[in-house]
C-alpha cells in the first residue's frame, strides 16, 4: 500500500495538500471522536476539509485529535474491559449479530457515503462492501462460538490441566482508506468484540466520515460504552500515540510496509497483527487459457482502481504467448467504464487521494525512463470532476529494476514482464520484497502445485485473480517478506486476538 513519509515518528495517512481550517462552515457535517460513550471533538481545534474524490463535492469536516485524545480513549477502553470480558462468549456473539443487523439496516446509507468519501462505484463495489462489513461481525460471532481449546494428559495422575482463551486487552487498531468499511469489520472490530477485547480505533483521515457512521451502528446495537473508541486524526500523531501508549496491549494494522515496520519498532514488545503491502506476481504459463487469464488479470488490476493490497501488481507472462495475452488484456481494459459513481454502468472509480495518484504517476514515469512501452493509459483521465480518475493502464517491456516491478503502485496499472523458463519465472517472482499474494494460470495441475508450493507468499490462487479471498480463510504475508505478521480471516484472527491461558488443578486437595 501507499508509502508516505512524515517528519513525526509514525507514517500513516498523509494530510499533505489537504485543507485544514480552524473554523468549519456553519451546518457542515463534522466527524468527531466517540470516546467512552460520548461524541467528543478533537482537542487540536483544527478541522480537515473532506471532499469527494469522485465528484469534488464538499462532504464535511474532520475534527482533528491529539495525543491527549488517544489517552482519553485508552482510559475509556480500560474501563470497558471487565464488562466485555464478563459478557461471555455467547452474549458477545449475540452482540455481534445485533451489530451486523444494524449495519444491514443502514446498508444503503453506508454505501452512499462510502461511494462519496472513498470514491468506489455505488452499485458494483460500495454496496458489496457494506454487506461485507456486516459479514465481518456475523463471521466472528459464529467462529467464536466453536473455537476449541484442550485438556492435557499429565504424568501426575492427581492433576488435571486445561487451557482456555482470554482477550489480550486493549487493541490499537489502525485502518486504511481503500476498504474503510469492510476491512475494519472483517479484520479487527468484529473479531475484537467477539473475543472480548476493547479497542482504540484510528481510521485513515480521508475516509473517517464513514467510520463515524459505522460507530452509529455499534451504538444502535447496544455495544457497551468504551468497547470501541474512535479517534480521528493524522496517523503520524494519533496513530503513533495509540501504538506507543503504555495502556494499549496489542496492535492491529493494515497499510504500507514502511508504516508497518515503523509500528513494529514503535510498538516493540506488544503482540502485532500486521497486514502490510503487496506486489504479488501473477504468472501466466504457456499452457494457460489465455483469454480467461487476461480477463482475470484485468479484473485483478482494475478492481477498486487497483487499490487492493492483493491486487495484480505484476504480470509475468511466458514469452510465447505474450502478444496474444496483451491483446486480451487490452480488451479487458477497454471494458472498464469510468464515470458517475452512482451510474450502474460505472465499473471503476477514482484513486482516493492525490498522494496516491502522484505515486502511480512516478512509477509510470520511471518505467518510461527505462524504455518501457505504455500500451494503453498511463495518465490521469480527463473530463471528470476531479483529477483523481486514472486511466486503466498496461505497461510492457519493463526491466526488473523498474519501480512497477519492485514496489507497490496501488493504482489501476498492469505491468507485464516476460519469461522463457519456469526458473526465470520464479526468479522474477522473487525480485520484489513483498510476499502477500500471487496467482498462477496454467492447465496443468503439476505446474500449478509446483509454483504454488514454491512461491514465497501467504496466498496463491490458481486460475483466479490474485485478489480473490473469502473472509473465513487465512490471509497474510510470508515470513521474511515485507507483507506483514500474523493471519487474518475467520478463526485465525480470533486466535491472534486471544491469549491462551493454562490452568493446572490438583484434584486430591
Amino acid at each position: 500500500m501507499m508509502t508516505v513519509h512524515f517528519k513525526s515518528s509514525l507514517e500513516g495517512p498523509n494530510l499533505r495538500g489537504m485543507a485544514i481550517v480552524s473554523e468549519p462552515e456553519a451546518a457542515a457535517r463534522i466527524g468527531i471522536n466517540r470516546i467512552g460513550g460520548e461524541w467528543i471533538a478533537g482537542s487540536s481545534g483544527r478541522f480537515l476539509k473532506i471532499d469527494s474524490p469522485s465528484t469534488g463535492e464538499h462532504l464535511g469536516y474532520l475534527s482533528l485529535s491529539t495525543r491527549a485524545d488517544v489517552g482519553r480513549a485508552v482510559k475509556a477502553a480500560e474501563g470497558a474491559r471487565e464488562t466485555m470480558r464478563k459478557m461471555g462468549t455467547f452474549a458477545r456473539a449475540q452482540l455481534c449479530i445485533r451489530i451486523a443487523d444494524a449495519i444491514d439496516r443502514r446498508a444503503e446509507e453506508l454505501a452512499h457515503l462510502l461511494c462519496l468519501e472513498q470514491g468506489k462505484p455505488f452499485h458494483s463495489e460500495a454496496k458489496a462492501e457494506a454487506s461485507a462489513a456486516a459479514l465481518g461481525f456475523r463471521n466472528a460471532a459464529e467462529q467464536m462460538k466453536w473455537l476449541e481449546t484442550a485438556a492435557f494428559p499429565l504424568a501426575d495422575a492427581n492433576k488435571r490441566a486445561f487451557s482456555f482463551l482470554q482477550p489480550k486487552g486493549i487493541f490499537a487498531i489502525i485502518t486504511p482508506w481503500n476498504f474503510p468499511l469492510a476491512l475494519p469489520c472483517l479484520y479487527y472490530l468484529g473479531p475484537a468484540v467477539a473475543t472480548g477485547n476493547t479497542v482504540v480505533w484510528v481510521p485513515a483521515p480521508t475516509t473517517s466520515l464513514i467510520a463515524t457512521a459505522l460507530v452509529e451502528c455499534f451504538i444502535e446495537a447496544g455495544l457497551p460504552d468504551g468497547a470501541i473508541n474512535l479517534v480521528l486524526g493524522d496517523g503520524a500523531e494519533v496513530g503513533d500515540e495509540a501504538v506507543v501508549h503504555p495502556g494499549t496491549h496489542a496492535i492491529g494494522f493494515t497499510g504500507s510496509s514502511a508504516t508497518g515496520a515503523t509500528i513494529a519498532r514503535r510498538g516493540a514488545g506488544k503482540p502485532l497483527l500486521l497486514e502490510m503491502g503487496g506486489n504479488g506476481p501473477t504468472i501466466v504459463l504457456a499452457d494457460a487459457d489465455i483469454d480467461m487469464a487476461a480477463a482475470q488479470v484485468g479484473a485483478g488490476c482494475f478492481a477498486n482502481a487497483g487499490q487492493i493490497c492483493t491486487a495484480t501488481e505484476r504480470v509475468l507472462v511466458h514469452k510465447s504467448i505474450h502478444d496474444r495475452f496483451i491483446e486480451g488484456l487490452v480488451k479487458a481494459a477497454a471494458k472498464v467504464k469510468m464515470g458517475d459513481p452512482f451510474d450502474p454502468a460505472t465499473t471503476m472509480g477514482p484513486i482516493n487521494n492525490a498522494v496516491a495518484v502522484d505515486k502511480v504517476l512516478s512509477h509510470i514515469a520511471d518505467a518510461r525512463a527505462r524504455g518501457a512501452e505504455i500500451v494503453t493509459g498511463g495518465n490521469v483521465a480527463s473530463g471528470f470532476a476531479t483529477n483523481l480518475y486514472f486511466e486503466p493502464s498496461i505497461v510492457t517491456g519493463l526491466t526488473r529494476e523498474s519501480l512497477l516491478n519492485v514496489e507497490e503502485s496501488f493504482g489501476p496499472v498492469a505491468p507485464v514482464l516476460t519469461f522463457e523458463t519456469d526458473e526465470e519465472a520464479m526468479e522474477l517472482a522473487a525480485s520484489s520484497p513483498y510476499g502477500l499474494s500471487a496467482a498462477v494460470f496454467t492447465s496443468t495441475i503439476k505446474n500449478a502445485f509446483a509454483f504454488a508450493e514454491s512461491l514465497r507468499v501467504g496466498i496463491v490462487n490458481i486460475n483466479e485473480m490474485s485478489c480473490y479471498w473469502e473472509p473465513h480463510i487465512p490471509a497474510g504475508g510470508a515470513a521474511g517478506t515485507q507483507s506483514g505478521l500474523g493471519r487474518t480471516g475467520g478463526r485465525h484472527t480470533l486466535m491472534e486476538m486471544c491469549d491462551l491461558k493454562t490452568i493446572t488443578v490438583d484434584v486430591t486437595r
